[in-house]
């Protein structure tokens, strides 16, 4: 495979120097590179979006501008609406919760006191229960109290 490539340097407005590679690859495609013109490397590059809003003069009595000022007080006016709506509702489920877990809780004490109930009936009659069972191999006699009237 062959490599070809060409660097072409080009200086802006702002001092960048932008550097151009033409490089022939196997379908690479190189990315321009920001490089500042002075070799400390004093002035930030700026993004070409940002170019030409720093040194233009704003109007503020234009239409423009009112239209945009008027945009963004709407905008941040909506985006205000929307905060206090979402913490408006954050603190109604945190209510809504709190009130959840009291009944949970409540719900907890009432089974735990039932089966505490449950548990204390089930030992009374196990243990009755273990007071009439007999071993196996001895026989009592039972004495019926209307045989012996007879």
């Amino acid at each position: 495979m062959s490599k070809t490539s060409q660097q072409n340097t080009a200086t802006d407005a702002n001092g960048v120097s932008v550097i151009h590679s033409q490089a022939h690859t196997s379908g690479l495609q190189q990315v321009p590179q920001l490089v500042p013109v002075s070799p400390g490397g004093g002035g930030k590059a700026v993004p070409p979006s940002k170019q030409g809003k720093k040194n233009s003069f704003v109007d503020r009595n234009s239409d423009e501008y009112r239209q945009r000022r008027e945009r963004n007080n709407m905008a941040v006016k909506k985006s205000r609406l929307k905060s206090k709506q979402k913490a408006q509702d954050t603190l109604q489920r945190v209510n809504q919760l709190k009130e959840e877990n009291e009944r949970l809780e409540a719900k907890i004490k009432l089974l735990t006191k039932e089966l505490s109930v449950l548990k204390d009936l089930f030992l009374e009659h196990a243990h009755n229960l273990a007071d009439n069972v007999q071993p196996v191999g001895t026989e009592t006699t039972t004495t019926n109290p209307e045989s012996n009237a007879q």
